[in-house]
């Protein structure tokens, strides 16, 4: 018996695109059977309330257009007195690295070579005696046991005066 209802013939296809005998059996078979008859008048309101809504023009009020058009304006207007900050959004990743790169060799150019330096101090060599200009000068009645060079007074002189260059 479902196969005899036209209700699948109707949700198939839209009312306008249906042949003239599909219309004709519709017609026929709605005169004995209610539940086709509603959905068709269903599908019949449903294609005219379509129809009607896609006839029926919206107006947009008449300040809607000015008010778009003065919105767009002003966008424009921000957008052209700020072509700097467009460009720096556009390449601001790149500046900010070359910017690390630029700070990354400036520490590794100053920094670092000033800590190398500092942990360079030169070595005494062991067979330099640690005395100072002054001891060895001053005192060399004390150190009548051990004779001194003239070579060590001089490394001793010269070593201290390089040390208060530094």
């Amino acid at each position: 018996m479902k196969d005899e209802h036209i209700i699948s013939l109707i949700e198939n296809a839209p009312l306008a695109s249906l042949s003239e005998n599909d219309l004709t059996a519709i017609r026929a078979h709605t005169d004995h059977c209610s539940d086709c008859l509603r959905a068709f008048q269903a599908a019949q309101i449903s294609a005219l309330l379509l129809k009607e809504r896609a006839a029926a023009v919206f107006e947009p009020s008449p300040f809607f257009h000015t008010r778009v058009m003065a919105i767009l304006r002003e966008r424009m207007n921000e957008s052209d007195s700020w072509a700097w900050g467009r460009m720096w959004r556009a390449a601001g990743a790149l500046a900010s690295s070359m910017v690390a790169t630029v700070a990354a060799l400036a520490v590794l150019t100053f920094v670092v070579p000033g800590n190398q330096i500092a942990s360079s101090q030169p070595q005494l060599s062991p067979l330099a005696n640690n005395y100072s200009a002054e001891e060895v000068l001053l005192n060399q009645n004390e150190q009548l046991d051990e004779p001194v060079s003239d070579a060590q007074v001089l490394n001793t002189i010269y070593d201290a005066d390089e040390e208060t260059v530094r």
